[in-house]
């Protein structure tokens, strides 16, 4: 039996409600309240990202199997304030998602090198993401280092 081939490429307009979708389910494993999921989550996404299309370089990755798509990774510019200088410009990934029956086999860490090597592509000297649990041992495998980010609740 031959083995099934996996194919990575940039996501296209048509993918967005997938994204969207893995973006929601990643809500719902990190255990948020369904109550708590916007009615418009679907609309919100797609609207988000049109704009980081056009404001902040996004760009998403898609994982095909058997021309289905099976999970995805986005990454943008991540511009919280004005940078003021070139040489500190951070990227940000998000939406870091695959199918739970393709998960440990390597997927995610492809997704995120797609997401790395385009960051780094348009001048990124810095990547930021935010791991579940569950995504610490990918993504210290691949470099990422817990940073001096501090956050404090307000509720």
């Amino acid at each position: 039996m031959a083995a099934k081939t996996l194919t990575i490429r940039e996501a296209i307009k048509q993918d967005e409600p997938i994204i969207a979708e893995y973006l929601y389910q990643i809500a719902v494993e990190l255990g948020f309240p369904s109550s708590s999921i916007r009615q418009d989550w679907l609309e919100k996404t797609i609207r988000f990202i049109d704009y980081a299309r056009c404001e902040l370089r996004y760009k998403g990755f898609v994982v095909e199997q058997d021309n289905k798509i099976i999970g995805s990774a986005s990454c943008q510019i991540l511009e919280l304030y004005p940078m003021v200088s070139e040489q500190y410009q951070k990227g940000y990934i998000w939406g870091v998602y695959v199918e739970p029956s393709y998960r440990r086999q390597g997927i995610a860490t492809e997704l995120m090198q797609e997401a790395m090597t385009y960051l780094k592509e348009i001048g990124c000297t810095k990547a930021v993401l935010h791991a579940s649990d569950q995504g610490k041992l990918l993504y210290s495998g691949l470099g990422c280092v817990e940073s001096n980010e501090m956050v404090i609740s307000l509720i």
